[in-house]
């Protein structure tokens, strides 16, 4: 064979291995795999078993994607750098409460705002609601994409005294998960100490902290009614709603085809039926441990829970609005968003 056929034969093997090459990258990108990370118990806790149901419906509308997912701190042992990961898009996907965000994003602060959104009928009723919207633009600018609207519902434990209106925590050390929410307690009296509810227990145990506030869900799978003999919880008058959504990295959202984004839209659906109907079971599964274990437990009367509100709306707000730029105009797309949903 002559320089020139060799040459057309070798441009021709080059021109097939980069096809297959190519072919093969293309294989490898339909197959991709998404991590998914989480703090919390597998199979068990609702934020587990609702992001399950997630990557199911996703699958029977994209069979391309495949997820793996890394409960109880698996992959990432501190849940607050979650954040960090997803948005140098070494993380995909991780469920978590946006407030632990709230170093980098004060506005996050708005997912948990005491007294803000009384219980999850109206935490519900706000997706794509205007607020919704705008919390969507501020994750986009700061590198992540909310995927679903989980909502959990929460309150009071402490244990040695029963938390009624601002004035009975004075003098307890206390946890609230927000620096908003915190002011709210150190205006009533209690001092805080900061920490994810992956170290509650403990925290109570050794006694670190005297109370806490946080989710029905993390009271039962961090098994708080262990360590506490009162809780303030359940009824219609839910100081603690926390937004703890599946979210995603920015850049990994935005490499996914229309279609993918879609399904992942019509699976956060899904879930977000699927997790609103284990709320209500946290909620009498929560009130069940702490009688069985001996705890007292009731919920917030109408007054105390005003109490609580006008106090919130004179510290965490008005600190909210002065603190951060846009704090007054979230407050009010929340506000508006709820008259607007009756």
């Amino acid at each position: 064979m002559g320089h020139t056929g060799m040459w057309k034969t070798g441009r021709l093997l080059t021109g097939l291995a980069l096809g297959a090459a190519l072919t093969l990258s293309a294989a490898a990108a339909g197959a991709q795999t998404l991590k998914i990370s989480h703090q919390w118990k597998a199979q068990t806790d609702a934020r587990d078993r609702a992001v399950r149901v997630f990557v199911e419906e996703v699958g029977k509308q994209a069979p391309d994607l495949k997820f793996r997912i890394f409960p109880g701190r698996s992959l990432i042992q501190n849940p607050v750098a979650q954040f960090d990961s997803l948005q140098n898009n070494s993380l995909e996907m991780a469920i978590y409460p946006l407030v632990y965000a709230v170093g980098k994003v004060p506005e996050f602060s708005i997912t948990i705002m005491p007294g803000l959104i009384s219980n999850l009928d109206e935490a519900v009723k706000l997706k794509n609601s205007p607020y919704h919207q705008r919390l969507q633009e501020i994750a986009h600018a700061n590198g992540v994409h909310i995927v679903t609207w989980w909502w959990t519902p929460g309150g009071f434990a402490s244990k040695n005294r029963e938390i009624q209106g601002p004035d009975t925590v004075s003098g307890l050390k206390m946890r609230a998960a927000d620096p908003y929410f915190e002011t709210v307690l150190q205006a009533a009296g209690a001092s805080v100490q900061s920490m994810p509810s992956t170290e509650i227990y403990s925290a109570l145990q050794t006694g670190v902290l005297d109370g806490v506030m946080t989710s029905a869900e993390s009271f039962v799978s961090m098994r708080i009614y262990e360590q506490t003999s009162n809780a303030t919880v359940g009824g219609d008058n839910i100081l603690f709603m926390l937004l703890q959504p599946l979210i995603m990295s920015k850049q990994a959202w935005d490499n996914l085809t229309p279609d993918q984004q879609k399904a992942f839209e019509e699976a956060a659906t899904v879930s977000e039926k699927f997790f609103n109907g284990l709320q209500l079971e946290a909620d009498a599964e929560m009130r069940k441990a702490f009688e069985e274990a001996g705890a007292d437990v009731r919920p917030l009367t109408d007054a105390e829970f005003e109490a609580w509100v006008d106090l919130a709306r004179e510290t965490a707000w008005k600190k909210f609005e002065t603190e951060v730029p846009n704090g007054k105009e979230l407050i009010g797309l929340v506000e508006t968003s709820l008259q607007n949903a009756q």
